[in-house]
């Protein structure tokens, strides 16, 4: 089918046939589509990606408020920090 977009070929090491093999008890009403099913495990591996970015960052976060005023750099010091810096 005709399309301006790009196509990607992955050989079915034992890996992948494992992940095929997992994807297709998941969904079995896609048993019979390996292009389907590889699609359902990109998606998964999607959204697990960005929860675990969400679940970084909110512990990033944590840190950053726990941490955050914690440090006295003394009277001065951004003035003398700013000093070298180009107008």
């Amino acid at each position: 089918m005709p399309t301006n977009r790009s196509r990607y070929m992955i050989t079915e090491t034992a890996a992948v046939a494992e992940a095929l093999e997992a994807a297709a008890r998941q969904w079995p009403a896609d048993r019979m589509a390996r292009g389907r099913l590889l699609l359902h495990l990109i998606d998964k591996g999607y959204h697990a990606l960005q929860a675990e970015q969400e679940r970084r960052q909110a512990e990033w976060q944590v840190v950053l408020e726990s941490t955050g005023g914690t440090v006295d750099y003394g009277p001065g010091y951004l003035d003398e920090l700013r000093k070298d810096w180009p107008e």
